[in-house]
């Protein structure tokens, strides 16, 4: 997946956080919090509330779905690569996108859970966005893999704070950049200079990504008791129904960071 490509950005403030449960909002010079609660513990420790390891298996399978559709994504835009050096580039990146599945896959394996049930509950939603989304050519496809992936790892991120600490890192390192922030801005821009028509048609298509996005997110948590709880602060300290709505506006102006990257316009 894809994590946000300049330091400044509140996701990206949210990923570098995460790993000692931060507050929302704090500069980068102020010193965060200790974690507390669940964000201090272990798996070992967390997991003996059965509620909160059901919302952790959903978790995973979430993502283990969404890397293994951003793998077969992936591969499938390669096919509209101009170029044998962009197409594998590409299929670098596809390969990432797979490893990262397998680790998730083998969390899930280690910790008991059968992968393949952990991911089904989520197929349809993933598979119904992909379908609604899918791009008509190349550029549109680095737009979604770029923007698309990051409102993910956005929303992800931020659940990270508040997991136990072996859970949290593995979604991190999951969540790492595998090469196309840069990659589909040098190519998108460089697009763009050569027609700026283009521009226009891109905005467009990335706000359309935006809304899809978020109300996939929306659904994907309202359709899952376990982790809705934890989303709203049943599970969590501190993450009430106004944070909740503070992280969606984190993600917006992230997204708008990103389309200012692209040169297009939010």
């Amino acid at each position: 997946m894809e994590t946000p490509d300049t330091p400044e950005t509140p996701a990206a403030t949210t990923g570098d956080r995460a790993g000692d449960d931060a507050a929302p909002g704090k500069g980068g010079g102020e010193k965060a919090p200790e974690p507390t609660g669940i964000a201090a513990q272990d798996w070992d420790t967390a997991s003996a509330v059965p509620q909160y390891r059901a919302a952790v298996v959903d978790l995973l399978g979430a993502l283990a779905y969404g890397e293994l559709a951003a793998f077969e994504r992936l591969a499938e835009d390669a096919k509209l690569a101009p170029t044998l050096e962009d197409k594998a580039e590409l299929a670098k990146m596809a390969s990432a996108e797979f490893h990262h599945f397998e680790r998730l896959r083998g969390r899930l394996s280690a910790i008991g859970e059968e992968p393949t049930e952990a991911m089904e509950p989520f197929a349809a939603a993933l598979d119904g966005f992909h379908r609604q989304t899918a791009p008509s050519d190349w550029l549109e496809g680095l737009v979604k893999a770029y923007v698309g992936d990051s409102i993910a790892s956005d929303f992800y991120r931020e659940v990270a704070a508040r997991l136990d600490s072996d859970t949290r890192d593995l979604v991190l390192q999951v969540l790492d950049d595998t090469g196309h922030a840069s990659f589909a801005i040098e190519k998108v821009r460089a697009a763009i200079e050569a027609d700026p028509r283009v521009g226009g048609r891109l905005a467009l298509w990335a706000r359309r990504l935006m809304g899809e996005a978020l109300s996939q997110a929306q659904r994907v948590v309202a359709d899952r008791d376990a982790l809705s709880t934890m989303l709203v602060g049943g599970l969590a300290d501190g993450f009430d129904l106004a944070e909740v709505g503070r992280m969606f506006s984190r993600i917006t102006e992230a997204h708008t960071k990103r389309m200012a990257a692209l040169g297009l316009s939010a």
